[in-house]
C-alpha cells in the first residue's frame, strides 16, 4: 500500500470517529456529572467532571449539566456545561477574573514534546454559547514554565451555538513534568479586571505577562441574563482539529473516577446505594474498605453529603443510625480506601452492611476526591 493511501485512509478513519486517543481533553462532551448541579460555587468543580469554575471577587455560579435542549444536540452532542451566574460581579476590580477550566496531568502531556526544538502545535475545539457577543478569550498555561498563551475568538450571535477551532504554537524553553502534577490548563475567561486585559492581545505566543492574558470579557457582570455553555472540548496535536473524538460514556466515567468517585446518587435522591460489608470494631464502630474502580491520580481525600443519612444492617441490629463518617487516612490507598462509620448497638467482630440511607431519607453521597 502507498504512503498516499495510508494517509488517506488515517483522514477517513478521523472523518469517521476513528484515530482514538487524540483528545487531551477529559469528558469533553459533558456525558459525566457524578457531583450533580452544585449551587452557590465560588471557587471549585461544576457538576461536570474535570470542568472547574474558579474566581476572585463577588460572582456566584451554579456549575451543573445541561441536557439536550440546552446542548447542539443535532451536531452530536446531548450534554453541555452550564455557568447559570446567580450573583453578579457588579464592581469587577483590577484583580477579579472568573473561569471555567480543565487541568490536564503532566504525564498525559508528554507527546508534544514541549521544552525541545520539536515542540507540537495544538488544536482546540469547541462549541460555545453566549449571551455576550464580541471578543471572547481561551487560553492555554503550562505550569512548568509558568506561561500563558491566550487567544481571542469571537461569538457572532447571542445564545446560538457555534463552534470555534484555534491553533496554538508549541512551547520550546520548559519540558512539562512527566509526573501526576498540574502539567497545563485551558481556561475560558467569564471575566477581567484591569490586571489581566491590559494592553493588545499577544497573537499566538507564550509569555509571562500579567496583562494580556484576557480581553473584553465580562460574562459575569449580570446575572439576569448571563449563562455560559460550553460542550465538545477538544484538545489535540497538530494545527488542524479533526472531528470530535466521541468516547462511550463509559469510558469518560472511567477516565473521571482516576479523579473522583462518588458512592450515593446526589441526583436522584430516593436511590439507596450498597456501600459496602465490613465488620464492627467495639460496639460503636464500623469498619469497611472500599475497593476503587480504577487507580486514583494519588491518595483521595474524603467529603461526606448528609453523613446522618447512612444505616448499619447487621445480625445485631438492623438499620442502625450513623452520626459520622471519616475516611481513615492511614490505610487509604490510589486503590483503595478504608472508612469508619460511627454508629451505636452493633456486637465487636459481627458483619455489617452499610447503605447510603436511613430509615427515612436518601441521598447521602460519599465523594473520594484526588482532583488537580
Amino acid at each position: 500500500m502507498s504512503r498516499a493511501r495510508e494517509f488517506a485512509d488515517l483522514a477517513g478513519s478521523a472523518d469517521a470517529g476513528g484515530l482514538t486517543g487524540r483528545n487531551l481533553i477529559i469528558n469533553g462532551a459533558m456525558q459525566v456529572a457524578q457531583r450533580g448541579d452544585q449551587s452557590s460555587l465560588t471557587s471549585g468543580y461544576t457538576g461536570v467532571d474535570r470542568f472547574t469554575f474558579t474566581r476572585t471577587g463577588a460572582a456566584v455560579v451554579t456549575g451543573k449539566q445541561a441536557g439536550a435542549s440546552d446542548s447542539p444536540q443535532s451536531n452530536g452532542f446531548g450534554a453541555s456545561l452550564e455557568i447559570d451566574i446567580t450573583t453578579a460581579d457588579s464592581s469587577l476590580a483590577a484583580g477579579d477574573f472568573a473561569l471555567v477550566r480543565q487541568i490536564i496531568e503532566g504525564q498525559n502531556l508528554q507527546g508534544l514534546k514541549y521544552g525541545t526544538s520539536s515542540a507540537e502545535n495544538v488544536a482546540l475545539s469547541f462549541w460555545v454559547k453566549s449571551p455576550k457577543t464580541g471578543t471572547h478569550i481561551v487560553g492555554l498555561y503550562h505550569y512548568d514554565g509558568n506561561v500563558f498563551n491566550s487567544q481571542a475568538y469571537t461569538v457572532n450571535s447571542a445564545n446560538t451555538w457555534e463552534h470555534k477551532t484555534l491553533s496554538f504554537v508549541g512551547y520550546q524553553t520548559t519540558a512539562t513534568a512527566n509526573d501526576n502534577t498540574q502539567g497545563m490548563l485551558v481556561q475560558w475567561w467569564l471575566s477581567a479586571g484591569s490586571t489581566y486585559s491590559g494592553g493588545t492581545l499577544a497573537s499566538n505566543t507564550w509569555h509571562t505577562t500579567t496583562a494580556n492574558r484576557a480581553v473584553g470579557q465580562v460574562n459575569v457582570t449580570d446575572s439576569t441574563s448571563n449563562n455560559f455553555y460550553l460542550t465538545g472540548v477538544q484538545l489535540e496535536v497538530g494545527e488542524q482539529a479533526t472531528p470530535f473524538e466521541h468516547r462511550s460514556v463509559a469510558d469518560e466515567l472511567a477516565r473521571c473516577q482516576r479523579y473522583a468517585y462518588m458512592i450515593g446518587d446526589p441526583v436522584n435522591s430516593g436511590q439507596r446505594d450498597i456501600v459496602n460489608n465490613g465488620v464492627a470494631f467495639g460496639t460503636t464502630t464500623g469498619y469497611f474498605a472500599i475497593p476503587f474502580p480504577c487507580t486514583m491520580r494519588t491518595e483521595p481525600s474524603l467529603t461526606v453529603n448528609n453523613g446522618s443519612y447512612f444505616r448499619l444492617h447487621s445480625t445485631s441490629g438492623g438499620g442502625l443510625g450513623v452520626t459520622a463518617v471519616a475516611i481513615d487516612s492511614g490505610d487509604t490507598t490510589e486503590r483503595m480506601a478504608f472508612i469508619n462509620a460511627t454508629s451505636s448497638g452493633l456486637t465487636a467482630g459481627q458483619g455489617t452492611l452499610m447503605v447510603t440511607s436511613d430509615s427515612s431519607n436518601n441521598g447521602g453521597t460519599l465523594l473520594f476526591s484526588a482532583e488537580l
